[in-house]
């Protein structure tokens, strides 16, 4: 299935609480429940002003649906087409 990175631009996203950071993982984790085992959240990294999250899913539409459903912004969805890291050079 495609793995994507989704780029979410939150205003601030740095600076948000403990507490708010789980609310947001709450939210995420029941539209995902609402949604079935199609859709799944791996991770995600905050920065200053975005949240770039990691995503297995059948398609960008249903990576749409879910920011819809769950009321996140999804400012731009890019399939990953393959990893590479420090390993790759040996």
């Amino acid at each position: 299935m495609p793995k994507y990175i989704i780029e979410r631009d939150i205003p601030g996203a740095g600076q948000l609480s403990a507490a708010e950071l789980q609310g947001i993982s709450a939210k995420s984790c029941g539209v995902l429940r609402q949604l079935g085992a199609q859709v799944q959240w791996l991770e995600s990294y905050v920065t200053a002003d975005k949240i770039y999250c990691i995503y297995i899913a059948p398609s960008e539409q249903a990576i749409r649906e879910h920011a819809e459903l769950g009321g996140f912004p999804a400012n731009r969805i890019e399939e990953i087409k393959t990893i590479i890291d420090p390993t790759r050079a040996e």
